[in-house]
Formats: structure tokens, C-alpha cells, sequence
């Protein structure tokens, strides 16, 4: 595990917060009993804002990341560990 700050950290945070939000207000419009198509309707849409978020690491983890595991020798251990996310990330 590393410590570092990614060039898209600051969007991702930001992101994640909005995220958060909107699933409160999901949970809201379900306690009030709101329809279901606009419910689904908002729970595509904070799907939708996870996809983004998970490609803007993907894309620090590929411009960063990589770089210092080839630069240490460790491109195999990346490449693993990089297999192992997209797999549970894409089931």
C-alpha cells in the first residue's frame, strides 16, 4: 500500500461527496414514498456519477501508479493487483 496524491484526487473527493448527497436524497424519495421510475431514474444517475469517478482513478492509477511500480520493478505485482480490481469491479 502507498500514500500519494494522484493528480484527480480533488475531483474524486469532490465527486464522492455530490455521490453521498444524492444517495441521501435517494433514500429520502424512497421514505416518502416517491414512484419507483423516479427513484430508479435517480439511482441510474448516482450509477452513472460511480462509473466517472472509478475512471478518473483508473486513469490516475494507470498514469501514476504504473509509473512507479515499473520504475521499483513491480510491474507484475501492479498488473495482478490491477486484474484483481477489474474483475471486481466489472462482475
Amino acid at each position: 500500500m502507498h500514500n500519494h496524491i494522484h493528480a484527480h484526487q480533488k475531483q474524486v473527493v469532490n465527486r464522492l461527496a455530490r455521490i453521498e448527497g444524492h444517495v441521501r436524497a435517494i433514500k429520502q424519495m424512497s421514505a416518502e414514498g416517491r414512484d419507483c421510475p423516479e427513484v430508479l431514474l435517480q439511482i441510474a444517475a448516482v450509477r452513472k456519477a460511480l462509473d466517472n469517478t472509478a475512471k478518473l482513478i483508473l486513469k490516475d492509477h494507470l498514469e501514476h501508479c504504473l509509473v512507479h511500480a515499473v520504475n521499483d520493478g513491480e510491474q507484475d505485482k501492479f498488473l495482478k493487483n490491477l486484474q484483481d480490481a477489474i474483475d471486481h469491479y466489472i462482475r
